[in-house]
Formats: structure tokens, sequence, C-alpha cells
């Protein structure tokens, strides 16, 4: 898959088939408008082209008052590129953009900027200054400079309309089942790992069953905020040939100071329950990982003093061990049943 900053481009001066938004998280909606894109493209013998925006529109409007943020750029251009799409135009959205007339969206940007031949919105897609644009317009438009405007109705699971505002909220309560369901796939973040402030590594030395402490890889979320936080059980892909059970907090980390090395951004710290002996302590770091988040243990706690901090990291370590012993239980029961 292709990834322009801009669509000034000589390499994007083919016709497409384009679909229009932000994608936060790549759900199964959006999974079925690409689908849909991709049929459509490939009838038409044009490449699958997708526009999106960074920064989100409402982060550029109302930065206070923005949605968080489900997934990074990385995620959601990783998920882009499974379900089939050619090549991404990542928007810069900015005063000039912001401004611009939503006649002028579709004659500079659609037409003589991306070719386009087929655009495929969503059933509330607004566009241009002031939102002044829908659909109507857009398909008015497609009669004069001869491109098909198709529109996708809303996409429900078990009656429940499919949305990333809908993903939030179930993330912002926790309901990581329910997360999976919407999204077709466990909730996950990827990113290099990099160096912190070492002190998992103090912490809980003395503690049975930590090992040589608590050290954690760490991932910053590129984003002011994240959609979840709190306490998860997870599973890191990308340092083995199996995933690895872990306990990760996902947040600004209330309990340390927020001049540390986090310097108070989102984070996501995780600790290997079980680090492999084939894996180096320092071999993990500039690796790119993916941290699957399972089950939610509780929020963020404010801990007075590393002792108690301590003490609460080893409770939910045995929490993670008895969820995943479980889950094993669980899914041993359903093969013997299946067997049967």
């Amino acid at each position: 898959m292709r990834i322009y900053r801009g669509y000034k481009h000589r390499e994007l001066s083919s016709a497409c088939a384009l679909t229009i938004g932000n994608f936060d998280g790549v759900h199964r909606g959006h999974q079925a408008m690409l689908a849909l894109l991709r049929s459509e493209a490939e009838h038409r013998g044009l490449p699958v082209r997708v526009m999106s925006f960074e920064p989100h529109p409402r982060e550029y409007f109302s930065p206070a008052s923005a949605p968080a943020r489900i997934s990074t750029l990385r995620d959601k251009l990783t998920e882009l590129a499974r379900c089939g799409v050619d090549e991404v135009v990542v928007l810069p959205f900015r005063d000039t953009l912001a401004r611009q007339s939503a006649q002028r969206f579709i004659q500079d940007t659609l037409v003589k900027g991306l070719q386009v031949r087929y655009v495929l919105v969503g059933d509330d897609f607004r566009f241009g200054a002031k939102r002044a644009g829908d659909y109507a317009m857009l398909d008015a438009a497609g009669n004069e400079f001869g491109f098909d405007v198709a529109r996708m109705n809303s996409y429900e699971v078990h009656g429940l309309r499919v949305s990333s505002s809908a993903v939030r909220e179930a993330l912002g309560q926790g309901q990581m089942d329910l997360v999976a369901r919407l999204l077709g796939r466990p909730y996950a973040i990827s990113g290099h790992v990099v160096h912190g402030a070492k002190l998992g590594r103090e912490l809980g030395a003395s503690t049975p069953g930590a090992g040589d402490g608590f050290r954690t890889l760490n991932l910053r979320f590129s984003h002011a905020k994240a959609a979840a936080s709190g306490i998860f059980v997870v599973e890191v892909h990308g340092l083995g040939p199996q995933p690895l059970a872990g306990v990760a907090n996902l947040g600004v980390r209330p309990s340390l100071s927020a001049d540390d090395v986090n310097g108070g951004r989102v984070l996501l710290e995780t600790h290997i329950l079980d680090w492999p002996q084939a894996l180096g302590a320092e071999e993990a770091y500039g690796k790119i990982v993916r941290v699957e988040l399972l089950h939610k243990l509780h929020d963020e706690l404010k801990y007075e003093g590393l002792s108690a901090l301590t003490e609460g990291i080893a409770r939910d370590c045995s929490d993670a061990r008895a969820w995943f012993a479980s889950r094993h239980g669980q899914t041993h029961r359903q093969t013997t049943r299946d067997r049967i």
C-alpha cells in the first residue's frame, strides 16, 4: 500500500475509486465500506484509494472537546492495508483546507487532484467549509464532471450501529469483548518499544514472583487523548513466534511525577508475565510490537508511595494470570464439547 502526504503527487494522476473519512479504528462498518469500494474498483479496473485527515478535523477546530483517538495513524494505516486499500492520501487538516468551499474541494481535490471516477461515502458524510457539502451536492457534481457517486448506509452488529463513537464508548467502559465485536478483532496498539525511566526493574525486586522486578515494554500513544485507559490483561505480538501474556497500564501514570520521562503523555506500559529466556533484556528496544488489550482489570489508580504501587502491580499480575487460566479452561471445555 502506498501512502501519500497530500494529493499533489505525480503518482496520483491516475483515475481511482475513492472513499473519504477519518477511519478512526477501522471498525466493521469501515471494513464493509472498503469491501464494497474494492468490489466497485475491480469492476472498473481502478485502484482503491482512501483519503483521510491528520489531525482529525475536530481536533483542529476544538482540541479540548475533540473525541479521544481509538487508533494511532500507524495502526489505522495497517488496518487499511489489510482491507485491500492500494493508496492512502493523508491530507493535512490546516487553515487552507478548513476554509475551502465544498465546490472547490470537489473541483480541485477530487476531480483535478485525484482524478476520481467513483466515490463512495457514508450516509452522514459532510465536507467543505462549515460542512456545507453533502451527498446531494457530491452526486450533482458527479453528473457534471463524469464520476459515479454512491452512499453506504449504517452497518449494524446485533442491532447496534457500528461507529467510531460506539467503539469509543465501549472502550471508555472497558467492555473489551464488545469492542472486539465492533472492530472484528481485539483492540490493539502497536509501535516501537522505547526507553522509559527503568523504574520497573527496581519495583518488586524483592517481591515473590516478580523476578528481577516489573520491567516494562513502553509504547507511546501519539495523541493527547486515548479512548481507553486503565489496567489491562494483554498479549504482546512481535517478540517471538508466540504471543506473550502480560498486564499493561494505558494512561498517564498518576502515581508517578508528571515531570518524569513520560512527561504526562499517554503511555502503554506492558509487563510480560513470563519473560522468555531467549530474549535478552535489551533486545526489545526499537522493535515494533502489537499489544492486544483483551480484558480490563480496573481504572488507573493513584498509589501513595512506591511500596503501595509495587503491591498493586503484583495484584494485577496475579489477576492477569487468573484470567488467562480461566480463559484456557473455557477453551479446553469448548474443545472437549466440540469433540463430543
